[in-house]
This record gives C-alpha cells, structure tokens and sequence, in this order.
C-alpha cells in the first residue's frame, strides 16, 4: 500500500498529499458520508485527481451522494469481476433478511410513489414482524441476521414514533453504491419483488438482449 500511495502521490507539494491521504482516509473510513467542507482535497483540480487515482488503484472509486456528501465504493469493473469470481461476503440467510428489508423498506413505498427511483433511504422501516413473518428464515436466525447487517452498516434501526413503527431501514453502506450498482440493485428488487410485473417483464427482457 505504501508504494502505491508513492507512486500516485510522490508528485504532489507536502500540503497537497497531506490532505489526499487525509480525503482518502475519510472516505474509506466514515461511517456516514463526507461533506464536501471536510474533504478540501477535492477543491484543487490536482489533488482531487491523485485522490481519484489512488482510490482506483486500490479498486475504489469516488461517489457523489446529493453534490455536497462524498464517499467511496467499490469501482463497478472490481465489483463485475469479484461478482464474476463468485466472491459473496454475506452468508445466504443475511442476504435473504436483507432482501426482506429492502422490499419493504424501499421497493414497496417506492411502487407506490412515496420514493424517488434512485433513492436508498427511507422512512419506511420494515418491523420485525414483516421479517418474521415472511422469512421462512427461523425467528433466532432472523433476529441473528438482522443484528449482523445492523452491526455491518448495512441496515439501520429506527425507533418506533408516534406515528410509526419501529424497525430497519436500508443502512450507510448503500451510500458507498455507483450509479450502476444502485441501477442493478433496483432491477434486482423489482424482480424479487414482483416477478410478474411488466417492470419485471421489461428488465428480463432487457438483460436478454445485452446477452446477444
């Protein structure tokens, strides 16, 4: 790491790689997006590219979340190929939860117009029950699961308001997604969700015609 971080930035004044590296931590580091008063690194032209380069040499790319918060996230041609090698960090019952959670959340409220299409936060929570009761997951391994992609960022709990229920929404990890990875990930709701919806229909046969 040390020579890469040499090579892309041994151009640069002291001041200069000073706060790259800093950016570069902040980014990799945060819980929550940066905003942008936090990352001068990327008010200079020359800095902010060094901090482009060192993030795609280690397989990174920048993310803009609304113009003013910035993360960063895994570059769509690392995250084709890891996908590609089979590479899967979640076990299979966190993903099931998760996509649970997402429905709920994220992929019904945005059926209904209550979300923007690209949007991956949201004041819907979807309870425990809705998890519980559609998982065919066990309840102990459901709430195991929910505690893991809470601990991971993944997720996030909401309190139970005067007006709302309590339980999880989509966490500060979907932030670190590019515009494809969000795009794929909303096709892959969509499908999940409502197979049988012409959405669905039009996605399947969008995907069919990139294969030829």
């Amino acid at each position: 790491m040390t020579t890469i971080f040499d090579d892309v930035l041994n151009s640069l004044t002291d001041r200069q790689r000073e706060l790259v590296e800093a950016a570069y931590a902040l980014l990799e580091n945060a819980t929550d997006p940066v905003h942008r008063q936090f990352l001068p690194a990327l008010g200079d032209a020359t800095s902010r590219d060094r901090l482009q380069e060192l993030l795609r040499r280690t397989g990174r790319t920048l993310v803009s979340v609304d113009g003013l918060h910035f993360t960063s996230g895994f570059d769509d041609a690392v995250r084709a190929e890891l996908t590609g090698l089979g590479w899967q960090p979640q076990p299979l019952v966190d993903r099931a939860v998760l996509v649970l959670v997402l429905v709920y959340s994220v992929a019904i409220p945005r059926s209904e117009e209550q979300l923007g299409p690209d949007t991956w936060t949201s004041p819907y929570p979807a309870t425990l029950q809705d998890v519980l009761r559609d998982s065919k997951v066990p309840a102990s391994e459901a709430r195991a699961a929910l505690g893991r992609l809470t601990a991971s960022g993944l997720l996030r709990t909401v309190r139970a308001g005067d007006e709302q229920d309590g339980g999880y929404v989509p966490g500060p990890q979907f932030h670190r997604l590019t515009p494809a990875a969000r795009e794929q990930l909303q096709d892959q709701l969509i499908l999940a969700a409502a197979p049988d919806h012409p959405l669905a229909a039009a996605i399947r046969e969008r995907r069919h015609g990139d294969l030829r």
